[in-house]
Parts: C-alpha cells; sequence; structure tokens
C-alpha cells in the first residue's frame, strides 16, 4: 500500500514558495481558484501542490492583465481542454485495436 504525503503550509510560508503577495492569495482563494482549510488567512493551511495553480493564476493575472474571475475561468477552461486530450488520446488508442492496416 502506498501512501502520499501531503505538505501543508501556512499564509506566509505560501506566499513564499509561491513567490507572490498575499493580496494575490488572498483574491485567488476568493475566487475559488485554490481552496485552504481554516475559515480565515490567518489559520489558512494550503496543499503544497496548490502553490503551482497560484503561480499559474499570478501568472495570468499579471502577465496578460487579466482580471481574477477571468483568470479562474481561463484556468478551468485550460484544465477541461488538458482532460479532454487526455480522454481523445486515450479513445485513440482504443480506437486503433481496431483499425485494420
Amino acid at each position: 500500500m502506498s501512501s502520499t504525503l501531503i505538505v501543508q503550509l501556512d499564509m506566509e510560508r505560501f506566499c513564499e514558495e509561491a513567490n507572490i503577495p498575499a493580496t494575490y492569495v488572498i483574491e485567488i482563494v476568493e475566487h475559488g481558484i485554490i481552496e485552504p482549510q481554516g475559515r480565515t488567512p490567518d489559520v489558512w493551511r494550503f496543499a503544497d501542490y496548490e502553490l503551482s495553480i497560484a503561480r499559474r493564476a499570478a501568472k495570468l493575472h499579471q502577465d496578460l492583465e487579466i482580471e481574477w474571475e477571468g483568470v479562474a475561468l481561463a484556468l478551468e477552461l485550460i484544465d477541461e481542454v488538458q482532460q479532454l486530450r487526455v480522454e481523445n488520446q486515450r479513445l485513440k488508442h482504443r480506437l486503433a485495436r481496431f483499425a485494420v492496416d
């Protein structure tokens, strides 16, 4: 049996690791892009995998000057496209078994 260890970070450490200001993290949370444990920023705990999501959100916000609502939508659509690509590849492999040369 394998287990996966998820490291949890407090707000200060999360901001340091993601290299983004707390105001960005609060916006990212308020728009449902990531969902920390805890009710308020001073007790929030973030899973380490949320760092990459927060970095991507901040990059979209800064580089493309997208409002946070747009960032949330863009990330959702990017994830959907990635899932569809994976599903498409899986279906292509299944179909290939039935194709005749």
